[in-house]
């Protein structure tokens, strides 16, 4: 099989550059998870090294975000014009530049500026990466691709946790820093071989009648596919940024956990996100989309519910595994239902788009969880969480049609 025998809507076969694509999106996406990671385990080296208050602090992963949304739509764009290796290859090497540069910003503000830049090139990673696959990869194995991709958050949050524990001691938050530009390198190094899927080959060169994001929004049928995949995206974002982010600290004031007790928590948890992400890929394949995740999803209301109600903290701990594969397990099919939805003229900005919208919203869910434990204890509002899911249950059903076996346009 040659490298021009990219485009598998024909060719049901999987050869040497589908392995490339995959590889080089699952790196990409790893970078994702690797830097959020990054920058919760050394913050309060940074705290510490620009004397910043609490309020400064808090500013980096907004202002990183902003940039990650930013970046997300503007690449996303890109892509749909200019090629999906081309700026593939362009975000991972303004992340890299600027992720190194943050180890020697001379003060804080310079530093928030490396931040937002290195949050433009991350933003456009999770759908360039996820179009490149599905316009790679064959119809029937097409969710278990992307599947794979979202595991590479995982594997980067493993990364930053040794990068924290080996780096840090030694070479402080700087050397933490310039070595997460090692594995960026290495995502553009292995991008540089890459062609341009066929499919998109054959329409670059067609008469445009609007710009892509128009797409998105043409006619009630679409526009409400659009607004249903919106929804389902923040939720997905809402339910892992809030739990992620509170569930430590419940285990520590309700249940007096002490860090490595939270540390095994964590272990337990993402042990059955990656479980919970390859088998909702199996099924998304072989039932459908809609089934599976109106199924994930019904399954994550009762879950969330369930578990935030459990006083046993040895239980919580058990469970964590159980609440991961319900919770994040959906994460392994958003990049080909995104993908099946749109044409090739506007795929890469609808996944970056809906995907990073839907980011965007969620991020707040720590902050709403916050406002709602002021009144109630965190258990209670963290288990308020379950409702949301019923929510992208009810978009699925009513404005998400089926594209299980759809051949890419």
């Amino acid at each position: 099989m040659t490298e021009s025998s990219n485009t598998l809507e024909m060719n049901e076969e999987v050869g040497s550059y589908q392995h490339k694509t995959l590889w080089a999106s699952i790196v990409g996406y790893a970078m994702d998870g690797l830097d959020m990671m990054m920058l919760a385990f050394v913050l309060p080296l940074i705290i510490a090294y620009y004397s910043l208050n609490p309020a400064q602090a808090g500013s980096i992963s907004t202002i990183t975000m902003l940039g990650v949304v930013v970046g997300g739509y503007a690449f996303g764009i890109l892509a749909d014009s200019y090629g999906r290796v081309r700026v593939f290859t362009w975000t991972i090497l303004v992340f890299s530049v600027f992720t190194g540069l943050c180890a020697f910003a001379p003060n804080f503000e310079t530093f928030n500026i490396f931040r937002f830049l290195s949050g433009l090139g991350l933003g456009g990673e999770f759908g360039i990466g996820m179009t490149l696959v599905t316009e790679t990869w064959p119809k029937k194995l097409r969710t278990r691709a992307t599947s794979y991709v979202a595991l590479g958050y995982q594997g980067g949050t493993i990364l930053a946790t040794l990068a924290a524990a080996f780096i840090a001691p030694h070479f402080g938050w700087k050397g933490v820093f310039l070595v997460g530009v090692v594995p960026a390198l290495l995502a553009w190094w292995s991008r540089r071989s890459l062609k341009e899927p066929d499919i998109w080959l054959k329409t670059k060169d067609e008469k445009k009648t609007s710009i892509s994001i128009v797409e998105l929004f043409k006619g009630w049928r679409i526009t409400g596919t659009t607004i249903g995949l919106i929804i389902i995206c923040s939720v997905q974002n809402f339910g892992y940024f809030g739990i992620m982010n509170w569930m430590p600290t419940m285990l520590a004031t309700q249940h007096h956990y002490t860090i490595n007790g939270t540390v095994v928590w964590t272990i337990s948890t993402v042990i059955g996100m990656v479980i919970g992400i390859i088998t909702f890929a199996w099924l998304a394949d072989k039932w459908g989309r809609k089934p599976a995740y109106m199924t994930f999803q019904i399954c994550a209301a009762i879950i969330v519910w369930i578990y935030f109600h459990i006083d046993n903290p040895t239980l919580l701990v058990a469970l964590g595994s159980v609440l991961g594969f319900f919770v994040n397990g959906m994460m392994g099919g958003y990049g080909a239902l995104l993908a099946e939805h749109y044409a090739t003229r506007a795929r890469s900005t609808a996944e970056n788009i809906i995907f990073n919208t839907g980011r965007f919203i969620g991020s707040f869910g720590p902050l709403i969880i916050g406002f709602m434990a002021l009144n109630h204890s965190l258990s209670a509002a963290l288990g308020t969480i379950s409702f949301v899911y019923i929510v992208a249950a009810l978009s699925i059903l009513f404005l998400v049609p089926e594209t299980k076996g759809k051949d890419l346009a």
